[in-house]
């Protein structure tokens, strides 16, 4: 047995020490989107814009299905780090880029297929297609360097390292944008500068990312092989991983029929959705640094068997998840209209956009569970449950809709909703019971 190393109080001050830096890593990843779709629709081409929004999104929900390598990472780092297994912190960061770089190869090799099977099911426009097809031909080859970024955050994130985490997502994030705006504005590349600029961020993220676990590593012994590819962890680790990417699948198909309904609107309905889908992410990430926070010390109480640390994790967390979430919406409802007018210079867009504004107002309350308790479940590694309360969550989506689906988007924005209410509380339903099992 390994020493916890866990006190039994979590502290306001620990939460942001790990919430503080990921909330700033990840406002500056919206920023991408927002520039890219302020780049391309300052084009004023309403179809290269939908384009790039169907590609962005595809691209979101693909590599998010393989969440479980930044997921499963925090957890596993962070609970080895609360039961004192210091020696494996490098083997589950291997363990992690071996799996990214086979999923990552995959999806290059099978590029033509993936595309032909994602864009028919999205049922775009013809020209939406077209671009669409463009950005994907080329963004493509970033698959192996983006999902091996997500090990080195989860890896990261997991140690409380919160700062050097933040230091690899905003160079990731920075270096898009700026070569965004070069690409696609100074050198009139159009949407492949876009694809082309998200490829060049990740290679710049990856490379900074070794550089940093290598710093972190120094003048400690190698891994053998043994400890790499030891038995029991390695069906753990798929165990989680499995779960986590089904739970994951859930979470996607209820995003991507969210955006295939949009496409099936019209080319400025779904223009508006995109540019909407930018505030959510806005106030996602703000409730993500929280889960952050969630997932490093609810995984190192967890590995440490300490009740009280983990409970206080908790609280705290799901406190200030409702204090960020009024203070994002009370930004929504006061600048909202200014943000559209400056992402979109279509007046079409701009009038769909403002119609539904005040559904992405109300989105922050009705997320604060389902974020935290992500965070939360993730850290405990409660994964079964994560999927199976997933998967409930999306018939509850697919039911509000067909409920909704009269009253066009508006429907489909509330049947969204209604989604993120079930999510957080389907498992804010089951965490006393989980918690009883885990720690008695």
């Amino acid at each position: 047995m390994h020493s916890p190393v866990t006190p039994s109080r979590v502290t306001t001050a620990q939460v942001f020490a790990i919430a503080g830096p990921a909330m700033v890593a990840n406002l500056t990843t919206p920023l991408i989107g927002i520039v890219s779709t302020t780049a391309i629709g300052r084009l004023g081409d309403a179809a290269m814009l939908g384009g790039v929004a169907m590609a962005s999104v595809l691209f979101d929900c693909m590599f998010w299905l393989f969440g479980f390598l930044r997921m499963s990472t925090v957890a596993f780092t962070a609970q080895s780090l609360g039961a004192g297994e210091t020696q494996e912190l490098r083997a589950i960061l291997v363990r992690g880029l071996i799996v990214a770089s086979l999923v990552g190869a995959a999806l290059i090799a099978l590029q033509i297929p993936l595309a032909a099977i994602l864009f028919g099911a999205m049922g775009g426009s013809e020209s939406v297609t077209r671009a669409a097809k463009t950005y994907f031909a080329i963004r493509i080859w970033s698959a192996p360097l983006a999902l091996a970024n997500y090990v080195v955050l989860g890896w990261l994130i997991g140690q409380a390292r919160a700062t050097l985490a933040l230091t690899t997502q905003v160079a990731i994030n920075v270096t898009n944008m700026v070569a965004t705006v070069l690409l696609v504005l100074v050198f009139d590349l159009g949407i492949a500068g876009a694809a082309i600029a998200a490829v060049i961020a990740e290679t710049t993220g990856l490379l900074l990312g070794i550089l940093v676990a290598q710093h972190l590593a120094r003048g400690q012994s190698a891994i053998s092989r043994a400890t790499l590819f030891d038995r029991t962890k390695l069906v753990r680790m798929l165990s989680v991983n499995r779960d986590i990417l089904i739970r994951t699948a859930a979470l996607i198909t209820a995003f991507l029929f969210f955006t295939a309904q949009g496409a099936r609107a019209g080319d400025a309905t779904l223009a508006a959705n995109a540019v909407l889908n930018n505030f959510l992410m806005i106030s996602g990430f703000f409730l993500d640094g929280l889960a952050n926070a969630a997932e490093q010390l609810c995984g190192r109480a967890y590995g440490a068997r300490d009740k009280n640390a983990f409970a206080g994790a908790v609280k705290l967390v799901v406190i200030w998840g409702f204090g960020f979430a009024l203070a994002v919406a009370a930004c929504f409802l006061l600048f909202g209209p200014a943000l559209i007018d400056i992402m979109t210079a279509s007046a079409d867009v701009r009038r769909i956009a403002r119609d539904y504004l005040w559904f992405v107002i109300f989105a922050p309350l009705l997320g604060v569970f389902a974020f935290a308790y992500d965070g939360i479940y993730i850290g405990a590694t409660w994964a079964r449950d994560m999927r199976n309360l997933m998967l409930l969550s999306l018939l509850i989506f697919l039911g509000a809709w067909f409920s909704l689906r009269s009253f066009g988007n508006a429907g489909l924005w509330g049947a969204f909703l209604v989604h993120y209410a079930a999510r957080g509380g389907l498992q804010a339903l089951r965490y006393p019971v989980l918690l009883r099992k885990s720690f008695g």
